[in-house]
């Protein structure tokens, strides 16, 4: 059997693991790339393998970065079956249409740009909404804890992941000349406390663990420290006449955060101060405003099944877990605009989680400036994402062409997350109490957490761990043979890449020195020292630019 990582390598989306074994090759997930440019040029690269010589995929989750070049590879030929839980199919019928709109969008804004500038080449999207509708017809619904015969020597198994609804740990037992070896995907771990979901299956066995890695090097804040924190955010923001903008994944953490409001006023009955900051709360009216968002909670009503017993409970006290009074969902732009015209204090929710694309952009626009409102996180933000550049807090950020200062509060409260903490991660790992797995790889992780977790990995268990990069290929038996299979189609790109961030860099130093000039006219501060110092900079940027459109054409 045979394993090549050709996604979520050493960053954390992308996932798209190739398996060869028993006579077939099959898929593990096949997601975008999302975040840095480099990853980003992946999505466009043609596929590593021939889709047409792919005889089946497993699908761990509805997530973007884990499903998003499905319609691609529709697109591209391929027709054999998706498996993947019922939940993660409902899921993927408006997640992807979604995809492949936002894939059209932006597109059409490229080709604009180029008719502008006189080019006759227009670009296509990687794919389009309704490739994405086409592609479900190979999706293939499967039930957890039921073990498929693929074929008579491939078995799987879907297990809850507990990540989002229907997420899935996968196992799969591979029988080759005789002998049958296990290997567990863990697709994106949950957190044993999130809202609404169950908490994630623990696996007995495996000879090879493929496990992601995107808090590895950290730990969350406890449960019960987090709801205290959210009304403490809420309270002192709205009481300050501000906004708290939440931007927040549409699917799954968008209805966990609606679950934790609807049930923060059962805590801490007996403390005064909690009390008159929940009512604080509960006076502020929360809007979703994501399309995807309404969708999706309807598919989260139609799925009460897969809830964890507490949420079963609520249900049959006739309490819906997905609805409170002053909840308001927003369809519509026109009520989306109304949002960031309206004075009045309120809670946003909206999507994309990662502030790239969506509605998001226009409430950060309106708010990110004003000291007096907040933009809280509470999911994992990608490098090369606006979303993290706000958490890193950057002076400045450009949204939606414009430049703004980042004068808002900005908060980040982890314990919301969809993924497992360091500490959740070993866990799992421990639980396979009946026979540990051989090998263990790390994949959807950023570097520095993924160096942090196989060391204590190796530290606790002694078991090797490896960290693929891009088109390693993996041989699994008791040599563990690694052969670089593919190179990253981007390597070639690497040069023009860095040139790209200079000349950003060049042009984020520009547009500083131009605005810091216009406000010296304006109150004639500047000094005949300063101004010639000014010229001499500006000389010296003309000659870099120079020397890098010398070194692109090179």
């Amino acid at each position: 059997m045979k394993i090549t990582f050709l996604g979520a390598t050493k960053s954390v989306t992308g996932s798209n693991f190739l398996v060869e074994g028993a006579g077939k090759k099959f898929l593990i997930d096949c997601g975008l790339h999302q975040g840095r440019m480099e990853e980003e040029l992946l999505n466009d690269k043609p596929f590593d393998f021939d889709v047409n010589s792919i005889d089946f995929m497993l699908l761990t989750h509805a997530h973007i970065d884990h499903s998003g070049r499905i319609p691609k590879l529709y697109k591209d030929g391929y027709r054999n079956p998706v498996y993947a839980t019922k939940a993660t199919v409902d899921l993927c019928e408006i997640m992807l249409p979604d995809s492949g709109h936002i894939q059209e969008t932006e597109n059409d804004i490229k080709n604009k740009k180029r008719k502008r500038a006189g080019q006759k080449i227009l670009l296509e999207p990687l794919y389009t909404a309704q490739d994405a509708i086409d592609c479900m017809e190979i999706f293939k619904r499967v039930s957890y804890d039921e073990i498929i015969e693929i074929t008579p020597d491939i078995q799987v198994r879907f297990n809850d992941a507990g990540h989002m609804l229907g997420s899935s740990i996968i196992e799969v037992w591979v029988t080759e000349n005789g002998k049958q070896e296990k290997i567990v995907f863990s697709g994106d771990l949950g957190n044993n406390d999130i809202p609404l979901l169950a908490s994630p299956t623990m696996i007995d066995s495996a000879d090879y663990l493929v496990m992601e890695s995107t808090y590895g090097s950290r730990l969350h804040v406890r449960n019960d420290d987090k709801a205290s924190l959210f009304l403490n955010i809420v309270s002192e923001t709205v009481n300050n006449g501000g906004t708290v903008v939440i931007p927040s994944f549409a699917v799954g953490r968008t209805q966990e955060i609606l679950y934790e409001l609807n049930k923060i006023k059962e805590q801490h009955n007996d403390d005064e101060e909690f009390q008159k900051k929940f009512q604080t709360l509960m006076n502020t009216p929360v809007y979703v405003d994501s399309p995807l968002a309404v969708s999706a909670t309807e598919v989260f009503k139609k799925n009460m099944d897969l809830f964890d017993d507490e949420i079963k409970e609520f249900i049959s006290r006739g309490d819906n877990p997905l609805d409170f009074p002053g909840l308001h969902f927003t369809q519509s732009v026109e009520d989306s605009k109304a949002l960031n015209e309206s004075t009045e204090p309120s809670i946003i929710i909206s999507a994309s989680g990662m502030c790239d694309v969506g509605r998001i952009k226009h409430h950060l626009k309106h708010n990110i400036w004003n000291p007096n409102s907040t933009i809280l996180f509470v999911g994992y933000q990608a490098p090369g994402t606006l979303g993290r550049r706000i958490v890193d807090k950057e002076p400045k950020v450009k949204i939606l062409g414009e430049e703004f200062a980042i004068n808002a509060r900005v908060e980040y409260i982890e314990g919301y997350s969809g993924h497992a903490d360091q500490t959740g991660l070993l866990s799992f790992l421990c639980s396979f109490n009946t026979k540990m797995p051989k090998h263990v790889f790390l994949v959807h992780g950023e570097e520095e957490s993924q160096t942090v977790l196989r060391d204590r990995i190796i530290e606790e268990t002694g078991i090797g761990v490896s960290i693929p990069s891009y088109g390693e290929e993996y041989t699994l038996d008791d040599n563990l043979q690694m052969t670089q299979k593919y190179q990253n189609p981007t390597n070639k790109d690497i040069d023009r890449i860095e040139l790209i961030n200079k000349m950003q860099s060049l042009e984020n130093e520009l547009e500083d020195m131009k605005h810091a000039l216009k406000e010296n006219i304006r109150i004639q501060s500047s000094s005949d020292g300063d101004l010639a110092k000014l010229n001499s900079r500006v000389i010296d940027l003309r000659k870099q630019i120079v020397e890098i459109m010398n070194k692109g054409e090179n």
